[in-house]
């Protein structure tokens, strides 16, 4: 079984104020172009969020069948984010997603599966890219909670644990993120619907 995990627990505090997750471009919330996008290539969703985004991201995903994973404490980092999304996964494989990246691609993803092991990470121009990578569900619940527990919130410590595949990819199109409105506004008319 495969599941789609989408993070959207940060603070977004470089977008001024608001949730990014649920700021809206061509016509929809960001983090709903993002799990439209992670759910077509998996069996289940689970969306892990702070508890004072449920009812906003509830709006936001209105007819998408999901579950919540809520971070237990709010803004410990993505390691926290996705050892608590990892938790509530059902899946043996869990594709991992930031809800600010709304070029996504589900044939990325596919491969990605394909590659996984312990975790299969995408590489664009020397840079990994763990918010948009597959992993086994159980390793890396372990990698994140020793990480968590030698006192780091680094997605790269988490990695360093795993030993990841990795996919060198040559278009950086689909790691795209928005933590700005000023990011925002240069993706919107550019996403597929």
């Amino acid at each position: 079984m495969r599941t789609g995990l989408v993070l959207a627990g940060g603070h977004s505090t470089r977008f001024g104020g608001a949730d990014k997750a649920v700021a809206r471009v061509d016509g929809a919330p960001l983090i709903r172009r993002v799990a439209d996008r992670v759910a077509g290539v998996t069996d289940e969703l689970v969306v892990n969020c702070r508890d004072d985004q449920r009812a906003a991201i509830t709006e936001a995903l209105d007819g998408l069948d999901y579950r919540l994973a809520v971070d237990p404490v709010p803004d410990e980092g993505p390691v926290a984010g996705l050892r608590t999304g990892l938790r509530v996964a059902r899946g043996d494989a869990v594709a991992a997603v930031a809800c600010d990246m709304p070029h996504a691609d589900p044939a990325l993803f596919e491969r990605l599966f394909e590659r996984a092991d312990t975790a299969a990470v995408p590489r664009a121009n020397g840079h990994l890219q763990p918010l948009h990578a597959v992993y086994g569900c159980h390793a890396a619940r372990f990698a994140c909670d020793r990480t968590l527990a030698n006192g780091s919130r680094r997605l790269a410590d988490a990695l360093a644990r795993l030993d990841p595949t990795v996919v060198d990819v040559a278009d950086e199109t689909t790691f795209t993120n928005v933590n700005t409105k000023d990011d925002l506004l240069r993706v919107r008319g550019t996403l597929a619907r």
